[in-house]
């Protein structure tokens, strides 16, 4: 977990970095606007606004928000991301069907949802309004 958090407060800082650091991470939404996500050379993650899976339970390490975030890292399938900012808004539309890649992640935008990867490992995630899947 404490991986995890390294990870996103680093995406976050490259967020607030600007034009500067723009080859820093790429970043999407989906044509719904319903998923956001941001690809660094570290990691992928994705956001979602609505969504009718329950939220998993919290740790109580979790400080900030919990479930509606997904990461994959180096290492490991993918997890929940607890998190105190956002991937919405992180780039432009990417298309159904069409994907982007950062380093060794990858990103498909679907109409089902995102699908992200790890290429090295294979691991990943199904984020969309109806499921989350690890893998």
């Amino acid at each position: 977990m404490r991986r995890t958090l390294l990870v996103l407060a680093a995406a976050a800082l490259l967020l607030a970095a600007g034009a500067a650091q723009a080859t820093a991470f790429k970043g999407f939404e989906t044509p719904s606007h319903n998923i956001g996500c941001i690809l660094t050379d570290q990691g992928a993650r994705c956001d979602i606004r609505e969504h009718s899976w329950p939220l998993p339970q919290k740790p109580k390490s979790c400080e900030f928000d919990y479930g509606g975030s997904v990461f994959i890292g180096a290492k490991g399938r993918g997890e929940y991301g607890c998190v105190s900012d956002s991937a919405m808004g992180a780039g432009p539309v990417l298309p159904y069907g069409e994907r982007i890649r950062k380093g060794r992640y990858v990103c498909r935008s679907q109409e089902i949802g995102v699908r992200c990867f790890n290429r090295r490992s294979g691991h990943g995630f199904l984020l969309s309004k109806q499921r989350v899947r690890f893998f």
